[in-house]
């Protein structure tokens, strides 16, 4: 209710301004020429942004270049991404490599698996601008991420006076629910103010299926237990951003932005399973209800300074960081069990109070300088605090009172500090564009979980120091252009998430737990891409890289409970081979396709003995789009993706074909309707290997089939040169944290 009378606030000032500025145009008359002097007429040339830009050291992804994005969550953004995917837990893949740090203006999101799915869902698609892909980031940015970095980049309005948009987007599956923003920006003399705000209505669902066969030693089928599960996933969400520019000179800018997210999620699950003997015959039935309730918030506080220098573009750069993370989740668990024979009814019911709350003080400094031989030297130093402390009370419901659970019950507190320092060259020859760097970290961590009248205390502390080389060339073989070749190298490290540390145990369903893992160590990888580039439109590429110690789901099971966690397995080594082009044959029609073929080796030693994988898969993705005139424009838009092996998981071919239509009713208002998934072919389902004496596959059926309808006003006028900060200081401990 609030929110519409907002909109119609808005509505109406909009319509007031329009109407008065209509008129006023109407009413004034053109004045008569004081001297014979030819004006030209102002010539404004436009051209329509491409889909996919390769640049040197990343892949930039123009999101309003896609009429299928409007309304949308950024997760769906990015499962446009070429190379990019999202499995069913919320783990974010690049190029088949998990170790993805996803970044929000160059903050990282601090997130991670489905709690990361559940906060790129809850940002509305409408406030980003381009997503960019980073393989191998420069050693300006911090190490993390094995997979690489996704940088999502929001809108920066740069108006004069007051500006304004807002974006309304209705979606509907077999349940309906809502993505809503606005922007603001308002420049008058030195200062500058600007702000963006959403709020999102989630409602969504997920049939999962799931179905084991366990065998004696010898491999002779035993019992199975086969269990389908409906989750139900409701909430609401509020995101705002505000912030201000101060220019205090032609070289001098101080800034500060603040942010606030709150989300109140609701997750409601309901399961029924069957186990039967080695003839098929049922011999037991589960039923289990699990229900969700609780809330996250993150608060953000950046200061940042920016000097710039006549002496040949030197350019300092500061910022000091602050974020508060606070999650409480209470949990609902009941389960009952009926045996045929002997005749027995059990139940079981569990209740969780699961509060967390995570503080980061981080602060950096940059400088760069163009030196006399033609260098362009960049350098910088960053410190970062991390203090996390999470909760679990589990209790035993007995005869409606509550008895602890001193298994299940937790208290853990971890706090890390990261040192670093970068120096980075680059220097354009007539040709050979090369650029390396040179990135140290050091790092000091340590966790303690605390006992209790069951289980006894335990810590443990880490300290170690690394160095991370980057290296670029780019080198154009014709003076044109028309034919480059490109190679990159990079070395980074996979930190644990912070709360994968936290050995907590979390019941899904009677025989499933998801449980942290104290002993993950970081995981580093080597990386080289080599590329030929053809008139800008062709990019074919070879990739190769190497993880030590990698970290990946892995899938346990002890007295016939599952248990997934994180763990370190081993090396894994991925190699393949991309092709991206674009053509546009007419000024209506453009083309866009990208392919992949990879194969993923993993190595590891493992309860089961050695886990030893290795599976080729395909990537296709393409894109057309066309304009029709009239302000009408259309998208069609698919991707595929063959079977894939990774560690323990054998996932199943998947693919989705996507439409949109858009309508430019005027300079100011866009309606767009889009439906994704039309032949409802993404799905998730595979295989789990390496199960001791356990076969075990999987199904997810979810909301992917969608269909939105938004709508998007904005009033305004551009200017140009206005400045911006859009990096902070705490742009890699945001993307550990689960909440």
């Amino acid at each position: 209710m609030l929110m519409k009378i907002i909109f119609k606030v808005i509505l109406t000032l909009w319509l007031c301004y329009a109407s008065n500025l209509a008129f006023s145009q109407a009413t004034q008359m053109p004045q008569k020429a004081k001297s014979d002097t030819l004006k030209l007429k102002e010539v404004v040339i436009s051209a329509q942004r491409k889909f996919i830009q390769q640049k040197t050291d990343r892949t930039v992804i123009n999101v309003s270049a896609l009429i299928s994005t409007a309304g949308t969550s950024v997760l769906e953004i990015l499962t446009l991404a070429p190379g990019v995917s999202v499995d069913q837990n919320g783990t974010i893949t690049m190029k088949g490599k998990q170790g993805v740090m996803v970044l929000i203006d160059d903050k990282l999101s601090y997130l991670s698996g489905a709690d990361l799915e559940a906060y790129l869902r809850s940002l509305s698609s409408d406030i980003v601008q381009e997503i960019e892909l980073m393989t191998n980031p420069p050693a300006k940015y911090d190490a993390s991420g094995n997979a690489g970095v996704i940088n999502i980049k929001t809108k920066k309005q740069q108006v004069k006076g007051f500006n304004i948009g807002v974006n309304l987007s209705l979606r509907q599956t077999k349940v309906a629910a809502t993505n809503n923003s606005m922007d603001m920006n308002f420049r008058k003399g030195k200062v500058n103010v600007f702000g963006n705000f959403a709020y999102t209505i989630r409602n969504g669902y997920a049939d999962v299926n799931i179905y084991r066969q366990y065998k004696d030693e010898v491999g002779n089928p035993l019992n199975s237990f086969n269990q389908d599960t409906h989750f139900q996933r409701r909430g609401y969400g509020f995101l705002a951003t505000a912030g201000a520019d101060y220019f205090a000179s032609e070289h001098t800018t101080f800034g500060i932005a603040v942010k606030g997210l709150s989300r109140y999620p609701e997750n409601l699950s309901t399961s029924i399973g069957h186990i039967s003997n080695s003839a098929g015959a049922v011999i037991s039935t589960i039923t289990s209800e699990n229900h969700e309730k609780g809330n996250f918030k993150n608060g953000g506080l950046n200061l940042n300074y920016r000097r710039t220098f006549d002496n040949k573009g030197a350019e300092l750069s500061g910022s000091l960081d602050y974020l508060n993370y606070t999650t409480l989740n209470n949990q609902n668990f009941s389960a009952q069990s009926y045996d045929i024979a002997p005749l027995s009814l059990v139940h079981d019911s569990l209740f969780g109070h699961l509060p967390s709350g995570i503080n980061i003080y981080a602060g950096k400094m940059d400088f760069s300088q163009t030196l006399a031989t033609g260098w362009k030297l960049e350098s910088g130093i960053k410190s970062s605090y991390t203090n996390s402390d999470n909760l679990a009370e589990y209790f035993n419901v007995v005869a409606q009172a509550e008895i602890p659970d001193y298994e299940k019950t937790n208290h853990f507190k971890y706090q890390e500090s990261i040192n670093a320092g970068y120096l980075n060259l680059n220097k354009d020859f007539k040709r050979l564009n090369i650029q390396a760097g040179l990135r140290i970290e050091q790092t000091s961590a340590k966790g303690h979980q605390f006992g209790n009248i069951q289980r006894p205390d335990s810590a443990f502390q880490r300290n170690y120091l690394n160095l991370f080389p980057t290296f670029y060339a780019l080198y154009k073989i014709d003076s044109t252009a028309m034919h480059q070749v490109k190679f990159n190298y990079g070395r980074r490290i996979d930190r644990p998430y912070y709360q994968d540390l936290n050995p907590f145990i979390s019941p899904l369903d009677k025989f499933t737990y998801y449980v942290g893992n104290p002993y993950l160590k970081p995981s580093f990888s080597d990386n080289f891409e080599l590329s030929y580039i053809f008139k800008n439109r062709l990019t074919m590429s070879t990739h190769y890289s190497s993880s030590h110690d990698a970290v990946n789901e892995t899938i346990e099971i002890a007295n016939g409970n599952y248990y997934s966690r994180p763990g370190n397995i081993g090396n894994v080594q991925v190699y393949g081979i991309s092709v991206d082009g674009n053509y546009a044959p007419t000024r209506w029609l453009s083309l866009q396709l990208n392919g992949e073929l990879s194969n993923i080796k993993s190595k590891s030693d493992f309860y089961t003995g050695t886990l030893n994988t290795s599976g080729y898969f395909t990537y296709l993705q393409a894109l057309i789009q066309l304009s029709a005139g009239k302000g009408w424009s259309g998208q069609l838009d698919g991707n595929y993706q063959s079977r894939q092996t990774n560690a323990q998981f054998l996932t199943a071919a998947k693919g989705r074909l996507n439409a949109a239509l858009a309508k430019k009713i005027s300079a100011s208002l866009q309606l767009k309707i889009s439906v994704s998934d039309i032949l409802y072919t993404n799905i998730n389902k595979g295989t789990i290997n390496n199960l001791k004496n356990t076969e075990a596959t999987y199904k997810n059926l979810g909301d992917t089939r969608v269909g939105i309808l938004s709508v998007s006003m904005r009033f305004g006028k551009a200017v140009k040169g206005q400045r911006r900060h859009d990096a902070g200081s705490a742009d890699t401990e945001q993307g550990r944290v689960k909440n």
